[in-house]
């Protein structure tokens, strides 16, 4: 069997056990069994006996080393061999059809007993020599009715049944298992024994003995019951310890000649267990002992624990079969009990929820206050508070945190780079988060695009928990000799510790139920946006000019392209026949996105036009708008290329400013470049622009162009000058749409602007 990366390794045979190393303790091949019954190991082909139980000479009268190589016959008899083997031929799954009732003519002294065997294949190699089949017999006196039939089995159980049905809530599920399963089986004290997420277990329910004190409430830790015990537990659902003071016998050979190794006693009846389980028992006085599993979805959740203390106890295997019917039909209930009380907080945070995503989509307010303003947010996880950071803004409600609490736990939550954050000990998992948020012991974020978040907050819940004796203290005790080893914890007196600093856990539907409203917030705050985006896109698209002028002699055209991010820039241009007859024309680009961008641009367009009609210069009318822009738009960076155009004669008065050169393009194709900016960007500006010329030819072209239309991540803001003027190359004919695909780069996260004034051949 191959061993998983979390698996510990396992002690090797004869190694000594102690409290430090009984996790590692193999006890699913201890090569012991119980006395109080014979194991026969057979080759299941021909029924020759290849290992037995060394108490076998007690109850058969052969000595175990005496009946290797022999057939099962030589133990049991022809006439039982025969039954047992063909029994195993005809059932493929044997722990359906246990046990096999035979009539032994000799069976601890006595003659003519009828004996329980239960068979069960164990645990081989998949391939080689070890495949081999081989069949498991343990016999045990037959102390009911046989065979087990629906009279002795079924009705046994069947008011117990009933009262599982009838159960309305967990708690009275519990009690009704316990209580049905010590009369039927007759233990002195039978427990409901529930796991908890580390399998540290808790009493929920119990039927005891009058004299008896209560274990009702005590909580044991996961270290009674170690890993591979639990392994067991979920393989074999019952196990009985008729006598904690049994003599364990040695099974021999040792070693199982088919596979050279211990035989695997997972599905024993038998099987002996840990010396420190049994030293543990005892210290509880517990003299005989029965654990049913109870499990969910394969996973051990708990167990129906049953202890007698006024001696031996041994049931009979159809009360155990019972017994074991019982709890496969208590994992059942619980399983649909906890499913009917996990389905009405289900469906009650549903409700919760659709309220939520229903009020995040009112775009009246904000999304804080539309989160935060009904109480439902508080509701939808059974949070004490919550702190919404949304939109820009902080929102604090119930028993939240002060400013600086709020930011740090806000901080804590963006800091895991996760979309839900857990803790429901703050101060143990972030000691200073919670020295600012002091009364915070559990918190719950759920991440949201662009650092925005919401938390839930969660006071402390002190806690009491009753131990079964002090799970901290390992007492050491001196053996025979001069060894010493720990020993299983003596005293079971109730011992009470306090939890501090934890609130109550977040379950696993308050996670789900938390991730499902970020789903509903990310789509809310997209609709948001593009809704912001959208008002961006008219109100730029508002300040356009919607028609260029129409002058003899001249084409105009133009073509704005938004941010491949679906981001609205501050890119513009305009085109206005001046007082003078000369033609303005404008390319701008104000630095970032959004609607503050898109703004800024209205504002400086505006500016600009009045400029210009009432200068009539290209160099005034800019020095003029960068006086405005420096003292009503402080912080904004824009630059700008004005040119002013004289229809009759081609002549350009051009103006930059931080800008990108003209470009002018001949009849043939030839290209030149106009002088590069004068003057920085507007805003950074600190000296007045100087004007250049140009001159455009018959049959040429003036383009005018923002930096998004060239620029391209990772290469030289030349290759795309050069990459535009490359578009002309046949003329300056191409269409607007023609030079934007051929120049632009598709991924650009930057808009891009284009005007381009042709003149007639």
């Amino acid at each position: 069997m191959t061993r998983t990366v979390d698996e510990p390794e396992l002690l090797a045979p004869g190694d000594a056990v102690d409290l430090d190393n009984c996790a590692r303790e193999p006890i699913h091949v201890p090569g012991l069994i119980q006395p109080r019954g014979v194991l026969l190991v057979a080759r299941e082909a021909d029924g020759v006996l290849l290992q037995a139980s060394a108490n076998v000479e007690h109850h058969l009268g052969v000595a175990a080393h005496d009946l290797a190589g022999r057939p099962l016959a030589d133990a049991l008899g022809e006439q039982a061999a025969r039954l047992v083997l063909d029994h195993a031929a005809s059932v493929a799954d044997l722990a359906t059809r246990n046990p096999v009732a035979l009539r032994l003519d000799r069976w601890g002294g006595s003659t003519d007993e009828m004996v329980d065997a239960v068979l069960h294949r164990p645990p081989l190699p998949a391939e080689g020599p070890g495949a081999e089949p081989v069949l498991v017999v343990e016999l045990e006196t037959a102390a009911g009715a046989r065979p087990l039939t629906f009279p002795n089995t079924y009705l046994a159980v069947r008011h117990a049944l009933r009262d599982l049905e009838r159960a309305a809530s967990l708690a009275e599920l519990y009690d009704d298992a316990a209580r049905h399963v010590r009369a039927l089986t007759g233990f002195d004290r039978v427990m409901i024994y529930r796991f908890d997420a580390d399998y540290n277990g808790e009493v929920v329910a119990e039927a005891r003995r009058d004299d008896l004190n209560s274990f009702r409430g005590l909580h044991y830790p996961a270290s009674d019951i170690p890993p591979q015990a639990r392994a067991l537990y979920e393989k074999n659902w019952i196990r009985l310890i008729a006598d904690v003071d049994y003599e364990p016998q040695p099974v021999v050979p040792t070693l199982l000649p088919t596979t050279g190794a211990p035989l695997d006693l997972t599905y024993s009846t038998l099987r002996s267990v840990s010396p420190i389980h049994l030293e543990y028992l005892r210290n509880m006085g517990v003299r005989a002992s029965m654990s049913i599993s109870l499990l969910r979805e394969g996973k051990l959740w708990g167990l129906i624990a049953c202890h007698h203390y006024a001696g031996p106890h041994e049931p009979p295997y159809e009360v155990r079969t019972a017994a074991e019917f019982l709890g496969s039909t208590l994992s059942v209930r619980l399983v649909a009990q906890a499913e009917d009380e996990r389905g009405v907080e289900v469906r009650r945070a549903e409700g919760v929820l659709a309220h939520l995503a229903a009020d995040s989509r009112d775009e009246s307010v904000p999304i804080g206050t539309a989160l935060t303003r009904s109480g439902w947010l508080r509701r939808l996880v059974r949070a004490d508070g919550a702190v919404v950071v949304a939109e820009g803004g902080i929102i604090a409600v119930g028993n939240a945190p002060d400013e600086d609490g709020c930011r740090a736990l806000v901080a804590w939550v963006l800091g895991h780079d996760e979309d839900l954050v857990v803790t429901e000990a703050l101060g143990r998992d972030a000691p200073d988060v919670a020295a600012l948020a002091p009364d915070v012991a559990g918190a719950m974020g759920i991440v949201l695009p662009d650092g925005q978040v919401v938390v839930w907050v969660r006071d402390e819940v002190l806690r009491h928990v009753d131990w079964g004796g002090d799970p901290h203290n390992k007492a050491i005790a001196k053996r025979e000799g001069d060894t010493v080893r720990l020993s299983p914890r003596k005293s079971f007196e109730r011992w009470r510790e306090v939890v501090r600093g934890h609130s109550a856990p977040w379950t696993a539907d308050q996670r789900d139920v938390a991730t499902s409203l970020r789903g509903h917030l990310v789509e809310a705050l997209y609709l948001r946006g593009r809704k912001a985006v959208r008002a961006t896109e008219e109100l730029q698209r508002s300040l356009l000019p919607a028609l260029l002028p129409d002058v003899p002699g001249w084409t105009l055209q133009s073509r704005y392209e938004s941010a491949g991010t679906g981001l609205v820039g501050g890119d513009w241009y305009d085109a206005l026949v001046l007082p003078s007859g000369r033609i303005a024309l404008v390319v701008g680009d104000v630095t970032g996105h959004g609607l503050q961008a898109a703004a800024t641009m209205g504002q400086l367009g505006t500016t600009l036009r009045a400029a210009l009609v009432s200068t009539g210069s290209a160099v005034e009318a800019v020095a003029r708008l960068a006086h405005v822009a420096r003292w009503t738009l402080p912080g904004e960076v824009a630059t700008l290329a004005v040119a002013l155009l004289d229809p009759q004669t081609g002549v350009v008065e051009h103006v930059s400013v931080g800008h990108p050169p003209l470009l002018v393009v001949g009849p043939d194709g030839t290209t030149r470049w106009a002088g590069r900016a004068s003057v920085p960007p507007l805003g950074l500006v600190d000296r007045a622009p100087t004007a250049e010329e140009v001159q455009v030819p018959p049959g040429g072209a003036l383009v005018l162009y923002s930096d998004g239309l060239v620029e391209r991540r990772g290469e030289s803001i030349r290759d795309g000058l050069d990459r535009l003027a490359a578009v002309f190359a046949d003329g300056p004919g191409v269409e607007v749409d023609g030079i934007v695909a051929a120049a632009r780069d598709p991924r650009s996260a930057d808009d891009a602007t284009l005007l381009v004034v042709r003149r007639d051949a």
